[in-house]
């Protein structure tokens, strides 16, 4: 006979929540009351560094403060789910997301900074780039997206770039959510055989197993090359979508200074 888990009162109590409850029933035959609670844990502690955060943005607010939050990543790494867990008890009027899509003629012909420049959080304000001008130096040359030429250019400027905004006062922190290439081919079956999911599939997602390594190749470079004091990158073990949504939030807590000042 398997050993049966014991479960404290306070166990019982997560168990029977109305999260619980539903994570149980979703379950339908394969009960997994361990698995559920870990879960429950996890959003009961999101919940917790979410009112932080509240208090995080009151300090933005009030203290004029630009925050400019980057999230890299391969293609399902979960990005996008953390930047929503990350806003979404935050004041919509003082902070924004930003996912821009390909650049048009117009913007080709430009500067390659400008169009995230004019992105750029104003005073009292936080921004959420689902994904950034990082862009250039993974995705477009690995998808020849842009020319050698265009890819030497932005790594010879992206640091003097990240130099004169921090320099000017805006906090920058660059996040990249890394997870395994099992991970990311079952997160990609997920989303292809989900009717509510599959718009979300794109070429480049097509095509992101068949390059992985070029993927990393290019990942590594960008690390050496972009990982500087004034602006190194936080990385996160994401294949646990719901552990990397918490460093996430404890990472900015940490990284912010909104307690300076407070009792």
């Amino acid at each position: 006979m398997e050993d049966q888990p014991n479960f404290s009162i306070k166990d019982l109590k997560l168990l029977n929540s109305n999260l619980g409850i539903k994570l149980l029933l979703k379950q339908g035959d394969q009960i997994n009351p361990e698995k559920v609670l870990r879960t429950v844990r996890s959003e009961k502690t999101l919940e917790d560094l979410q009112v932080e955060l509240i208090k995080l943005q009151q300090w933005v607010i009030k203290n004029n403060q630009r925050v400019c939050l980057l999230f890299e990543g391969r293609d399902a790494a979960g990005k996008g789910g953390a930047i929503r867990r990350a806003t979404h008890h935050l004041n919509p009027r003082n902070y924004k997301v930003v996912a821009l899509p390909r650049p048009t003629d117009q913007e080709r012909g430009q500067w390659y900074f400008q169009r995230y420049i004019n992105k750029l959080p104003n005073p009292g304000e936080m921004v959420f780039f689902d994904r950034s001008w990082y862009n250039r130096a993974v995705v477009e040359p690995v998808n020849d997206f842009c020319t050698e030429e265009e890819y030497e250019r932005f790594m010879d400027e992206v640091n003097n770039f990240e130099s004169m905004i921090t320099n000017d006062g805006m906090i920058l922190i660059k996040f990249y959510f890394s997870i395994t290439k099992e991970e990311q081919k079952k997160r990609f079956e997920d989303i292809s055989t989900n009717p509510l999911k599959r718009w979300k599939m794109s070429p480049v997602d097509d095509k992101a197993q068949e390059l992985w390594d070029d993927y990393t190749q290019y990942k590594e470079r960008m690390f050496e090359h972009t990982n500087t004091v004034k602006a190194p990158w936080v990385i996160l073990k994401a294949n646990r979508k719901t552990v990397a949504r918490v460093n996430v939030i404890k990472h900015m807590l940490n990284t912010v200074p909104y307690k300076e000042g407070t009792e």
